[in-house]
């Protein structure tokens, strides 16, 4: 049986991403078969199918929430019926083949909409401030606060007793962080003073290197996006000195614990989920522009069947 997915195609204009019918999942033992119902889209995904990371033919993206149709025959995971959300490559089909320790029921109070918004977001915020050594007390600067792992990293660390600056674009881009917990907004990086403990960054270029020199002795800057596009140019002497880190990130490992620990956070409100842009997956294209153009606070969510945008 075939089942329709969004796959990587570089001859269709701006997004290189078409809807195709492509061979139905054949599930391992310690699997389960999940009918889509919501993706999210990330602007990783819009780069990933331009930079030959996804192969040409290949079905896009990370975030998905359903159904389970078919539990695993290994007797692990949930039974059928049970909506879950999950983080997995080719997650943007009809239906999909998941490890069992790669996603997590999704409770009866959360709209599977927001909760397809957490996985690669979510996880990239937890992971990163984790790595960073977040705690109580931690000044903690967050680039690109108004995009989906921004939006969830200013709650997350608010939550842990942190004092937190939210970093963005533009004036109009920082509406709402204060009420998610930040204690500063600034506009790029102009008039902040260092020194920060911890800094996740998601833009790169030069703001990445101005970061790196607010950071303290001990601190830790998190790369965990590039959304300028622009090259990171250190000046001479600038790694030398008191110790401390920039580490590359990259969510590695299945992430069905933190997933679990996300969606209870979000069930009970603790964890706001905002959506910027919804619609059917047929208007992938306008998602990603929307997206691509920095038009989205927070997620963009793309619902499996024929709805309108909204």
């Amino acid at each position: 049986m075939s089942v329709r997915a969004l796959v990587v195609d570089p001859s269709v204009p701006a997004t290189a991403v078409r809807l195709a019918e492509v061979p139905g999942p054949e599930p391992e033992p310690g699997q389960v078969l999940v009918d889509v119902t919501h993706v999210s889209l990330n602007y990783g995904d819009l780069n990933d199918a331009r930079s030959g990371r996804v192969p040409v033919g290949a079905v896009l993206g990370s975030d998905a929430a359903g159904v389970v149709v078919r539990a695993a025959d290994d007797g692990t995971g949930p039974a059928v019926g049970t909506r879950v959300v999950a983080l997995t490559s080719g997650a943007f089909a009809e239906r999909i083949a998941l490890d069992t320790d790669a996603l997590a029921e999704v409770p009866e109070s959360l709209d599977p909409a927001r909760a397809v918004a957490l996985p690669v977001a979510g996880v990239a915020a937890l992971r990163s401030l984790r790595a960073a050594g977040l705690g109580p007390g931690k000044r903690v600067l967050i680039t690109g606060a108004s995009g989906g792992v921004g939006r969830f990293a200013v709650q997350l660390a608010a939550r842990a007793g942190a004092r937190v600056i939210a970093s963005v674009g533009s004036e109009a881009r920082g509406r709402g962080l204060r009420e998610l917990g930040a204690d500063e907004v600034v506009t790029g990086l102009r008039g902040l003073d260092g020194p920060v403990d911890i800094v996740i960054d998601g833009v790169g270029g030069p703001q990445l290197v101005e970061a790196w020199n607010l950071l303290a002795p001990g601190g830790s800057l998190q790369s965990v996006g590039w959304t300028s596009g622009e090259p990171a140019v250190l000046p001479p002497y600038a790694t030398v000195g008191p110790a401390k880190s920039l580490t590359s990130f990259v969510i590695e490992g299945n992430a069905g614990a933190d997933l679990a620990t996300l969606a209870e956070l979000a069930a009970e409100g603790s964890l706001t989920v905002e959506i910027g842009w919804q619609g059917s997956w047929e208007h992938f294209a306008e998602a990603a522009q929307a997206l691509r153009g920095r038009r989205v606070a927070g997620k963009a969510v793309l619902e499996i069947a024929g709805t309108p945008p909204r």
